[in-house]
């Protein structure tokens, strides 16, 4: 690329200054690497960190609270970005990572590490929602792929390097590097973005000289979906589900919904705009990714557990056998462009979502118990069909909107996956305690059985029980990517109203 190539649309960096873009791109695949370095690095550490710090029965909010202060930060932080400019957000929330990170490494019990973690979390939605809409701001629409694929790459190899990172460090240093590590590379991180990122001065949305932020609906956001999300986490596990703690939660963040759309209605700039609802393909991608986010869960957590249980993998294996699908899907996101510029984007990913329910549906048809290289085979197909559904998705909607909403629409694009995929850790995990329940009889469930196959006290209907529970969690993706397909057929117009650059 030549030094007088146009460099940037939205004006994230100046005209011709390839060098100083390809500094930007540097400093978003570190940012991207500590956010996808903190969902994997910290799982194979858990024993040592239960060892030292005690906790063992609130362990899994260790995950549960990162995700949810990601989550119900991503709006929020979508619209700062497109009121303030993107470079503020992403430094500010780098920073709050980073000391989210310190003070984690630090902590001295279980409930410090878990506070210290959703400090992390609060940072980490600005690190997810920012890098993706820079992405879009850096290259124009024909370019756009290829810092895509260079994000998806981070994200494979980070799912790939993640655990066995996490293993090493916690063996033969200590559990407290795993967050120490995003240290050095936050500050090279922080030290690009500073030095090279510069944005132009940008009329405000609403004409005015100072930008108004609606902070009491990002408060009234933030409290209804960390109500609704830690009722959808801790449904079911914590206590049942008729309970009155999760009918009391439920109830809470039903009233809190209807605050957000009262306080919404008022707002000059509202953090979660009507608009992102009422045009046709922002609302179609964000329903089909939160389905994406809900089918995503049947392999992510269930397939492990299979392989263990059912195929007699150690941990290594079962982890890799899960981790090829990340390969795939990067490969078919990078060559995806390929396709949807000779189909469109809608019929791109519409191929994709069909083949991946597909490919689910023959996961209950693998012979019983079977050998590893079967199911690693449809995961390496899923992760192809899947790379092709996602992307062109994430470019096509992000192209139809100008800079001024690009940071919303992305971060509703996000926050409706990570929502899908709460709702299918709950949504699967009933069904596959239920089916436990069915073949076992009694109050079974995943973690009791395949304890008691880990302590070699579980007879052989168990492993057959907990295929029949993993089968029928894949059956309910299969159903999630049939619903993506129907929405996108129905609701997404076949061709996309690509904005001119």
């Amino acid at each position: 690329m030549g030094g007088t190539t146009p460099a940037i649309r939205g004006g994230a960096v100046r005209r011709g200054d390839t060098r100083r873009r390809g500094a930007v791109v540097a400093a978003l695949m570190l940012a991207m690497a500590l956010a996808a370095l903190d969902a994997t690095i910290v799982s194979t550490a858990v024993p040592q960190i239960v060892g030292d710090l005690g906790g063992f029965s609130v362990f899994s909010w260790l995950f549960s609270g990162y995700l949810l202060a990601v989550t119900v930060t991503l709006p929020v932080y979508g619209k700062l970005s497109d009121t303030f400019g993107r470079k503020p957000v992403l430094v500010a929330g780098a920073a709050v990572f980073l000391l989210g990170s310190t003070l984690c490494a630090a902590a001295w019990n279980m409930a410090a590490l878990i506070a210290f973690r959703i400090v992390q979390g609060l940072g980490g939605g600005a690190l997810q929602g920012t890098v993706q809409t820079l992405a879009a701001d850096l290259y124009p629409l024909a370019e756009r792929p290829r810092i895509q694929a260079r994000l998806s790459t981070v994200w494979a190899v980070s799912a790939v390097a993640g655990p066995g990172l996490g293993g090493v460090l916690a063996a033969y240093a200590d559990w407290r590097w795993i967050f120490l590590v995003n240290l050095p590379i936050g500050a090279a991180a922080l030290w690009l973005v500073v030095r090279h990122l510069h944005e132009p001065e940008r009329e405000k949305p609403d004409g005015t000289a100072r930008a108004r932020v609606d902070w009491a609906g990002a408060l009234a956001v933030f409290a209804c979906g960390g109500v609704l999300l830690t009722a959808l986490v801790q449904g079911g596990v914590a206590w049942p589900w008729l309970s009155a703690p999760s009918l009391a939660l439920f109830g809470a963040g039903l009233a809190l919904a209807g605050v957000v759309v009262v306080v919404e209605r008022r707002a000059a700039q509202p953090i979660i705009p009507g608009w992102v609802w009422r045009r046709r393909t922002i609302a179609a991608v964000n329903l089909a990714l939160g389905a994406l986010g809900l089918l995503m869960v049947a392999p992510s957590v269930f397939l492990p557990t299979y392989a263990q249980s059912v195929l007699g993998l150690g941990p290594a294996a079962a982890g890799l056998v899960l981790c090829v699908w990340t390969l795939t899907w990067s490969g078919s996101a990078a060559l995806s462009q390929h396709v949807y510029r000779r189909i469109g984007f809608r019929d791109t990913a519409l191929t994709g979502i069909g083949l991946g329910a597909l490919i689910l549906l023959a996961f209950p048809f693998l012979p019983y118990p079977g050998s590893w290289w079967q199911p690693m085979l449809l995961m390496l197909a899923l992760g192809g069909a899947l790379g092709l559904f996602q992307l062109p998705l994430i470019i096509g909607v992000q192209s139809t909107v100008g800079w001024s909403e690009r940071g919303t629409t992305t971060a509703s694009v996000l926050f409706c996956r990570q929502t899908g995929q709460t709702v299918g850790a709950s949504l699967f995990g009933a069904v596959a305690n239920g089916v436990l329940a069915a073949r076992l009889g009694g109050a079974a469930d995943l973690d009791s059985v395949t304890r008691a196959l880990d302590a070699g006290t579980a007879p052989e209907t168990t492993r057959r029980a907990i295929a029949d529970a993993v089968h029928a969690v894949y059956l309910g993706a299969a159903g999630a990517a049939a619903l993506a397909f129907v929405v996108l057929l129905l609701v997404a117009p076949r061709t996309f109203p690509v904005r001119d650059e």
